[in-house]
């Protein structure tokens, strides 16, 4: 009888293994869709809360909009969550992450409390995500206040088999993903930009949060960020879950969902975190209407086309945020400040950070260590292009991935930190705030969105968020030595290879440097 070498074991069960993944995926096929009449925002009014709190600061503010930069992960829940709280007509939601967390509960909770009101709810999310959750938004839209829309779905339900094997079939589909955020209250006020929603994304993780930044807007730019909301709700990328799942869409599921309150409502009483709200500064600012916002009459609301994936051949071409945000820097004069968690500028990018510096520009940029990086592909593909923005006079800092001494929980958190903002300074007087990374994904296969807003005041602000950020006790600063040699230093150390990353994600990073990933970071 013939033996098998454990090699050639192993190489039987893959193939097995992906035989069956290949057949598990034999029959998904996303259902028709239909066609869906086309839903849009509902119009403003003046009789409701939220009207009747931003009315007299429009009124003062003809044509202007105003901004407000949340860099506060508790007053960015608190935001949300409020104006949820208060919205009398509708509430449009969109994400890329819903974690069925702790905060992703108590803010799940407080759209079901105002469908319960009669408030219109719809709910668009991400399906890489979303997949997970296909029971409870089905569910949810069972709510006959609430719709929930899944972007470029998978067509099977459950299943981590299913859901490998149907991205192998329909990768040049599943590959391309909704990164957008945004959550909208009467069409009077929106909060958009890095966040998702998530225990990490509102400094309630007791492990790693991360450090984020929002605008919170009101005036004429809620309108554009609506109109970009309709824009996605009604695309053919988008999928109702009645549709997908319509065997889940019941009374009984929603039923079912709303049974298990009381153990998340034990959770919210036990959480040290939750109960902390009451007393919070920045919750009861909002609440009594106290918070500062800027106004201005230039401001641009960038969203990407739905289609993106499928429209021009060039990938530049693919994204309208590119567009405007490059347009912003390249009409800078002095300095350009870069926030970014992924951070892979190319060939091409690289070449226009380091004119920049050669026309007299002052290009500082920051992104994540190797450390505090949840992506150890994308710190390859940062690193290959790190020596050449050095060497061209880039001012680069890499976050640490825990607080040092001095650093303040508002910013990093209970016991770690990694970077998510995607921000940007031009000229100290335009800031950007979205969901757009400096990479090759947020240009040619992800969706994304962002806002352009000018004034010195959102500059100085943050700007002073930056040197928080690149403060020594929370980033090193990266540049050479007297002997040419690449240096990590923080004022106190000085190393010479990434700092405080184990060997094993080191050769990680390394190894994925040198494979030809960077179409996919």
């Amino acid at each position: 009888m013939a033996t098998v070498s454990a090699s050639s074991r192993l190489h039987l069960l893959l193939l097995s293994a992906v035989l069956a993944l290949l057949a598990a995926s034999g029959c998904a096929r996303l259902p028709p869709r239909g066609e869906l009449p086309p839903e849009h925002a509902l119009p403003v009014a003046h009789d409701a809360a939220l009207d009747r709190a931003f009315l007299p600061r429009l009124e003062q503010h003809p044509g202007e909009s105003g901004f407000r930069l949340v860099s506060d992960g508790v007053e960015a829940f608190a935001l949300r969550g409020l104006s949820a709280r208060y919205a009398e007509r509708s509430l449009d939601v969109q994400y890329y992450i819903w974690h069925d967390d702790l905060t992703g509960w108590m803010l799940a909770r407080e759209l079901v409390r105002a469908a319960d009101r009669g408030v219109r709810v719809r709910l668009l999310l991400d399906d890489m995500d979303a997949r997970a959750h296909n029971f409870a938004l089905a569910g949810l839209d069972a709510h006959p206040n609430i719709e929930v829309r899944l972007f470029n779905p998978f067509a099977s339900r459950r299943g981590t088999a299913s859901k490998l094997a149907e991205g192998m079939t329909a990768f040049s589909r599943i590959n391309h993903r909704m990164h957008n955020k945004a959550w909208i209250a009467d069409n009077r006020i929106a909060i958009t930009g890095g966040r998702n929603v998530g225990d990490e994304y509102f400094a309630a993780s007791e492990q790693i949060n991360f450090v984020d930044t929002d605008y919170a807007v009101l005036g004429p730019a809620v309108a554009q960020l609506s109109d970009a909301f309709d824009r996605y709700w009604n695309s053919t990328a988008v999928y109702p879950v009645a549709v997908l799942s319509p065997e889940l869409v019941t009374p009984q599921t929603l039923d079912k969902l709303r049974a298990g309150d009381a153990d998340r409502r034990r959770q919210v009483a036990e959480s040290a975190w939750a109960q902390s709200l009451a007393d919070n500064a920045a919750v009861r600012r909002i609440q009594s209407g106290e918070l500062d916002v800027h106004w201005t009459p230039r401001w641009q609301v960038l969203a990407d086309d739905p289609l993106k994936a499928l429209k021009a051949p060039d990938p530049k071409a693919r994204s309208e945020v590119l567009r405007g945000f490059g347009q912003a820097m390249r009409d800078s004069t002095s300095t350009i400040t870069l926030i970014s968690p992924y951070f892979v500028p190319g060939d091409a990018g690289t070449t226009s950070l380091v004119d920049a510096v050669t026309d007299g520009r002052r290009v500082r940029i920051i992104t994540n260590s190797l450390a505090a990086n949840d992506v150890a592909a994308v710190h390859g593909g940062y690193s290959k292009y790190r020596e050449r923005l050095v060497d061209g006079g880039v001012s680069l800092w890499e976050l640490k991935p825990a607080s040092g001494p001095g650093a303040d929980k508002s910013l990093f958190g209970s016991s770690g930190a990694s970077l998510h903002t995607k921000a940007a300074i031009m000229d100290a007087q335009t800031v950007f705030v979205g969901s757009f990374n400096l990479d090759p994904r947020s240009v040619s296969l992800n969706c994304e969105q962002g806002v352009l807003a000018t004034h010195p005041a959102l500059a100085e602000e943050l700007g002073v968020i930056f040197e928080r950020m690149t403060d020594g006790d929370r980033a090193w600063r990266v540049d050479r030595d007297a002997k040419g040699r690449l240096q990590w230093r923080d004022g106190v150390r000085t190393e010479h290879r990434d700092p405080d990353a184990s060997l094993s994600r080191r050769i990680t990073a390394r190894l994925l440097r040198w494979l030809p990933l960077d179409s996919q970071l």
